[in-house]
């Protein structure tokens, strides 16, 4: 397995809907031409036990991203926006549903009325004895209908059939790394020695180098026609979990379980350490992140640990129909955290997204 193209500018994998998928587009269509056609609700870890020194609100939100309601809602509580908790962060483009946590004394009701915004609703309080931290969230479902849609009907349903069993190419969304790839230019410029100040905004610059090295990874596994097999020398993942091993040799146990979707081929999320694939696997990451030797070894000096993403993204729960009078494909399935909607229609259709305008 070797890479199988010249060697790409990274502004090349953070264009993703130049990137290769697993099969033939169906056809055309917009996401996002209004809010509504975007939905996306939260599945936590846990719900609230209805005890406890902190309120979760179950919130709606469109037009607003996540950090600007949580200052809202600090205000309207009156507390700092450090003390508001959530699990994830959600597009301001979309109709979205989430868990916010506020510290609020036991018998204090949530101030309503301090929370003046037709873009924000709060659905539901509970009461729960911790504050709702980053990453307790077990994944996102997702409804979208997609606009415009011109698609060869045979080959819609084909490839919705495809992707519910086979799965998707996992990449990073288009949103990870900002217009025109900005935030991996300011991650390039952190690695030249300027200072950023803001932890989160390092952190997003940091996060979108290694999204956009992982893209290229997963772009040349696709080309070479193993982004969904077992090769020997795979650092293997477990569906859902963060762990892997290294399998030298892939048996029939192994097939099983990848068929099953226990398990998934892996890819490297650049940082220090030892690059744990071997043999061909290995040498392809090497010379993908060769190719964009700036991100590479800026990532390491930055004292970013080497992790592991699955190549493969199995939706779950997948449903659809298509509103043949409106041309609208209506489109629902369940991701994991990290996942991302647009990977899974990007291996449909070709979209245009109407947020963008």
């Amino acid at each position: 397995m070797s890479v199988s193209c010249a060697p790409a500018a990274w502004r090349e994998w953070v264009n993703v809907d130049a990137l290769p998928r697993s099969g033939a587009s169906a056809g055309h269509g917009v996401i996002r031409a209004q809010r509504t056609d975007f939905i996306v609700e939260e599945l936590p870890v846990q719900e609230p036990s209805g005890e406890g020194e902190h309120l979760w609100l179950w919130v709606e939100k469109q037009g607003e991203n996540t950090e600007a309601v949580a200052r809202r809602l600090a205000r309207a509580a009156g507390v700092k926006p450090l003390a508001v908790g959530y699990a994830g962060r959600k597009d301001r483009h979309a109709l979205t549903r989430q868990w916010f946590s506020v510290p609020l004394p036991r018998g204090q009701a949530w101030p309503a009325g301090r929370l003046a915004s037709e873009n924000i609703r709060v659905l539901r309080t509970v009461r729960h004895t911790r504050k709702l931290r980053v990453g307790a969230l077990r994944g996102n479902r997702f409804v979208l209908r997609i606009t415009e849609l011109e698609a060869d009907p045979v080959l819609l349903e084909r490839r919705l059939q495809a992707v519910r069993e086979q799965g998707v190419p996992n990449y990073f969304g288009e949103q990870r790394f900002g217009r025109s790839g900005g935030n991996v230019d300011a991650a390039l410029r952190l690695f030249a020695g300027h200072v950023e100040r803001d932890r989160k905004r390092r952190g997003l610059y940091l996060s979108a180098a290694r999204s956009a090295l992982f893209n290229g990874i997963l772009a040349e596994r696709i080309r070479a026609g193993t982004w969904n097999v077992l090769c020997p020398g795979e650092a293997v993942m477990l569906d859902g979990s963060n762990s892997f091993f290294v399998a030298d040799e892939i048996d029939d146990v192994l097939q099983r379980r990848l068929r099953e979707g226990d398990i998934h081929p892996s890819g490297a999320l650049w940082g220090s350490g030892e690059l744990p694939p071997r043999a061909a696997v290995s040498a392809l990451e090497l010379a993908v992140a060769g190719q964009a030797a700036a991100l590479s070894t800026g990532l390491m000096a930055a004292g970013l640990k080497h992790e592991r993403r699955p190549l493969r993204l199995l939706p779950k729960d997948m449903v659809w129909r298509v509103d043949e009078g409106a041309r609208a494909l209506i489109l629902e399935f369940t991701l994991p955290a990290g996942a991302f909607a647009t990977a899974v229609l990007h291996d449909l259709l070709h979209y245009r997204d109407g947020a963008q305008r």
